[in-house]
């Protein structure tokens, strides 16, 4: 029985261990802010964060997940008050809403990692699809949130949201 952490709960899934951690988290969690879009790892839609760095979880094994830190776009916050979500909404940078997930995962990692990215660094670090073509706006609004996280102790950056 695979046991890993999600959004800081210990959490053992009695699933064949092979199965992607995509479908632990969305049929088993219940957690369906992470989408499936793909399913072979294109589009960054299923992006979760492991052990603090964006990974696609439709290419993750529940037995690779094993005994690892996951977490998902409940768990970075539970009231949509991450920077990067109050940043994508200012710069009305969320047309559908099918990537954000999956794109707010990925940009809470890189910033995490480099607290002020130029557009090149955000362009390598957000592979993500986005079918309504955010991208101008995505850039300013990830690059909005690092000069408000800039405010915030490293320890609040970090940290997912219990």
């Amino acid at each position: 029985m695979p046991s890993l952490t999600v959004n800081n709960h210990p959490v053992a899934f009695r699933m064949d261990p092979q199965t992607p951690l995509l479908w632990a988290l969305r049929d088993a969690a219940n957690l369906t802010g992470t989408k499936y879009g793909c399913g072979v790892g294109d589009c960054g839609a299923c992006m979760v964060l492991v052990d603090g760095e964006a990974q696609r979880s439709c290419q993750i094994t529940l037995a690779e997940a094993e005994g690892r830190f996951v977490t998902t776009i409940e768990g970075l916050s539970h009231d949509g008050s991450h920077p990067v979500q109050r940043a994508l909404v200012a710069e009305q940078a969320i047309q559908c809403g099918f990537c954000t997930p999956g794109i707010v995962i990925a940009a809470a990692a890189l910033l995490t990692h480099n607290a002020d990215p130029s557009e090149a660094d955000i362009k390598a670090a957000i592979p993500n699809l986005c079918r309504c073509g955010v991208y101008p706006r995505l850039v300013r609004a990830i690059q909005s949130a690092a000069h408000a996280t800039h405010a915030l102790s490293p320890a609040v950056q970090i940290q997912p949201v219990p």
